[in-house]
Formats: C-alpha cells, sequence, structure tokens
C-alpha cells in the first residue's frame, strides 16, 4: 500500500476492521461451537447407556448372570478398508456392563484395557487409555444394579469440531482475496466523485470564472465543492485585479514618463538657459502629473484589494464630507468656485471602509471641479432615511448626455470638452467603491438649471 494513497488505506482499513471484528466473533463462535458438541456427545453417551439398560431389561438378567465375558468384536478403519466395507469410527466408541460383584458381563473388546472408574460419585469421568482420552459415562440400573459405562474418544469429537470449521470457515478463507478485490472496488467507486472532481480541475481553462458542478455529488463532497469554488473565485479575482491594475499602470505611465524623457533629453541637448528652463519645467510638470497619476491608480487598487481586507466598522458621513472640504478648500478658493456644503450637527452612519469612502467623495468632487467653469456652484448633501444614506454632488458644469451615462464609469473614459487633467479614472474609482459598500449610484439632470447631479445611496448599517 502506499503511503500516499487514500484508495490503499480505505481499502486495507476496512479489511483490518473486518478481521478485528471477525476473528474475535470466530473464536467466541469456536468455543461455543465446541462447548455444544462437547454437550450434545455426552447427551449421547447418556443416551447409549439408558438405551443398553432397556436391552437388557428386555432380554433378562438371567441371560447374562453366570456366563463368560461376552466380547464384542471392533474393528479398525484399516481393517473396514482393507475387506473392502465402509470406514467407520467404530474404534473410537465402545460399552462395559458390570454385575453387581464388578466383573466385566458384556463390552467391546477397544475398551478392555480402559482404566477402572474412580467411585467419587459423578457419572462422567476422563480416563486415559494409551495415547487417547475417553470420555466416559457411568449408568447404574435401578432394577440389575449392573453398571453400564459407555465410553468415546476426545479425538473423534475434536475432529468433528475441525470438520465443521473446515467446512464452514475454508470458503470465508479462500474468499478473502475476492472480499478484497470487492472492497477495493467498491472504495474505487465511492472515490470515483474524486476523480471527477480532479478531472474537473485539470480541464478547467485558466481565467475561468465557472462553477465546477459536479452531478449528483456526495453530501460529504458539497462543503468542498463550495469552499474550492469559493477560493477559485478569489483568485480570480485578486488576478484580475493584478491584470487590470497592471493594464492601468502600463497605459496611464506611458505618456508621462515619455514627455518627461522627452524634455530630459531637450534640456541635455541645449545650451540655451530659457529652453533648459522650459524643459526642466515641462519636466516637472509631467512628473507632477505622474504623480497625481500614480495616487489614482494607487487608490483604486486599495479599494480593491485594501478595503477587502479589513473588517467593515461603522463610519460617519459628515466626518468624511468635512475632511475632504477641508481638503479641496485650497483648489476651490483657487478656482474661483461655490462650494454649498450644509453640515449636520448628527452623524450618518453606515458601515463600511473608511478610505473607500474618502476615495469616493474626492473624485466626486475633483470630477466636477475638473467640468464646473470658473464661477460656477458646486452643492454637497448629506440626508438619511430609515434604509439609507443619501450623498449627493450638484454642479452647473456641462452635464453629461442621458444617452452617454452610462460609459462614463468605465476606465479612462474621458467625456468630449472636458478640462483639465482628467484621466477616466475618477468615477471608476467612485464606481468600485459604490460597489464595495452595496450602494447605488444614479447620474440625474442638476436642478441649477444645467450641470450634472450625483446621488450615492448606501444601506444602512448594513452587513457587507
Amino acid at each position: 500500500m502506499k503511503p500516499d494513497s487514500l484508495r490503499g488505506r480505505l481499502r486495507w482499513m476496512i479489511i483490518a476492521m473486518l478481521l478485528l471484528f471477525l476473528l474475535p466473533l470466530a473464536a467466541f463462535s469456536f468455543r461455543r461451537t465446541s462447548a455444544e458438541m462437547a454437550q450434545l456427545s455426552d447427551a449421547r453417551l447418556a443416551e447409549a447407556a439408558h438405551t443398553i439398560a432397556t436391552i437388557i431389561q428386555h432380554a433378562g438378567i438371567e441371560t447374562f448372570a453366570g456366563r463368560e465375558d461376552i466380547l464384542v468384536p471392533v474393528r479398525k478403519r484399516s481393517e473396514l478398508r482393507a475387506a473392502g466395507e465402509v470406514a467407520t469410527n467404530e474404534s473410537v466408541v465402545g460399552f462395559q456392563v458390570f454385575d453387581r460383584q464388578g466383573h466385566l458381563v458384556l463390552g467391546t473388546t477397544n475398551l478392555m484395557t480402559l482404566p477402572a472408574t474412580p467411585d467419587d460419585g459423578s457419572a462422567y469421568h476422563d480416563l486415559k487409555k494409551q495415547h487417547h482420552v475417553w470420555r466416559t459415562f457411568n449408568y447404574v440400573d435401578p432394577a440389575s444394579q449392573y453398571v453400564i459405562r459407555v465410553a468415546d474418544r476426545y479425538d473423534s469429537r475434536e475432529e468433528i469440531v475441525h470438520a465443521l470449521w473446515l467446512e464452514h470457515g475454508l470458503p470465508f478463507l479462500l474468499g478473502l482475496p475476492v472480499l478484497a478485490l470487492l472492497v477495493g472496488w467498491a472504495v474505487a467507486r465511492g472515490l470515483r466523485p474524486l476523480a471527477t472532481l480532479t478531472s474537473a480541475l485539470s480541464l478547467r481553462e485558466p481565467g475561468s470564472r465557472e462553477r465546477i458542478v459536479l452531478p449528483h455529488a456526495p453530501m460529504e463532497l458539497r462543503p468542498v465543492l463550495a469552499a474550492l469554488n469559493e477560493q477559485l473565485a478569489r483568485q480570480e479575482d485578486a488576478l484580475e485585479r493584478e491584470r487590470r491594475f497592471s493594464a492601468d499602470v502600463a497605459h496611464e505611465l506611458r505618456t508621462p514618463l515619455a514627455s518627461i524623457m522627452l524634455n530630459l533629453e531637450s534640456a541635455l541637448e541645449t545650451v540655451v538657459l530659457e529652453e533648459i528652463q522650459d524643459s526642466v519645467i515641462g519636466a516637472h510638470g509631467s512628473a507632477a502629473s505622474l504623480a497625481h497619476r500614480i495616487e489614482q491608480l494607487l487608490a483604486l487598487a486599495r479599494i480593491e484589494v485594501g478595503a477587502a481586507a479589513n473588517a467593515p466598522a461603522l463610519v460617519d458621513l459628515v466626518h468624511v464630507a468635512d475632511y475632504v472640504v477641508d481638503e479641496f478648500t485650497p483648489v476651490i478658493r483657487d478656482r474661483g468656485v461655490e462650494l454649498a456644503f450644509s453640515e449636520r450637527s448628527d452623524a450618518v452612519l453606515v458601515q463600511g471602509y473608511e478610505p473607500a469612502l474618502v476615495a469616493l467623495l474626492r473624485n466626486l468632487l475633483e470630477n466636477s471641479l475638473r467640468y464646473v467653469p470658473r464661477g460656477g456652484r458646486i452643492q454637497l448633501a448629506i440626508t438619511q432615511n430609515r434604509q439609507e444614506a443619501t450623498l449627493e454632488v450638484i454642479d452647473d458644469g456641462p452635464g453629461i448626455p442621458v444617452e452617454r451615462r452610462h460609459a462614463v464609469f468605465a476606465r479612462f473614459h474621458r467625456e468630449a470638452g472636458s478640462r483639465g487633467e482628467g484621466y477616466g479614472l475618477g468615477l471608476s474609482i467612485v464606481a468600485r467603491a459604490a460597489s464595495l459598500h452595496r450602494a447605488s449610484i444614479e447620474l440625474l439632470d442638476s436642478p441649477l438649471g444645467r450641470g450634472l447631479r450625483v446621488r450615492v445611496s448606501i444601506p444602512l448599517l448594513c452587513p457587507l
């Protein structure tokens, strides 16, 4: 048996359990059978003694009185075979009849040298004659007071028991190899779902999101299948995040890196101070743009993997809004935009991830600032009801046509006519953060006459 073979272990464990159960049962059965055979043989001795006593009574005591010993010849098996007769066990049984004075009246020749029965009042005795032990039964006839002794040899009893066990045990012993084969077949058939699962895993395409389904899977295998499918889904999600992040990095960093390299090469190739300064300023601007893009990519990656690595906690949306508004105050002042935010005195608690909610609101405000012209207006409002908290960012920018609103959450999507350094990642970050909180996002018309109204509805204290 291979140590790593589950099939072999099960097969031999089943066979070992059967043997551990059957061997003690066989020993108990052997002892029970031997005891019953001894009782049956003793009963036959007693029956034979009573039969002989009955025959003597009917024949009459005077028939045997005063006569010489009457001996019944007993032939051995070899003599019977030599005479062409059926070999019997008559040499292993015999009887004797003694009169009142203890003289032998009648008996078989094979018991002539059997020792006298001890006078201990017991009916059954074990007497040894040469190499054999005889079992004897003594019976005193109440009418004639004759003593009748009937005997048989113990080896004949043992032969009967052995014959019985050979007849019943030999098929079992011969059937053990067949039993091992049947157990092996049964174990292999019972483990067939594991082989099916192995085959399904080996045929599974990399990147596939299809669940592994085993028709008629055993009850014990269903939790394994569920856990395996969940683990495969998590791995595919992790790999998809890595592939997506790698693609994002390759896509977004190519242009600023190329701009930095071109500006630096221009600075190295010229000796004119103004041109060097212009090239260095251009490289600095490209580096700042690169840093901002990296920050957005890392924010998106943190939302996708970092938030899910921590347990959700209670987050106050009012506190998040205060933090983000304070962060954007210099930018808002510099662009000449009016931000209206009615601060609430009470907290609005949701269950979630604070970094993700900060990134969500930050990108909504940043997106509005990118599109709202100088002197424009932005409104931030937080409300709640029994089921959900609502976060709204309203502006009076150019807005987004209804037919194109479904596409703005795609990565790297930018609306035509947008101002500033946008990379098409802002609303993608918003969508991912909302998904983590099972929140819904609506793009509506602004009540300011023009522009966009973004409404994010987050369930209150909803288990994630």
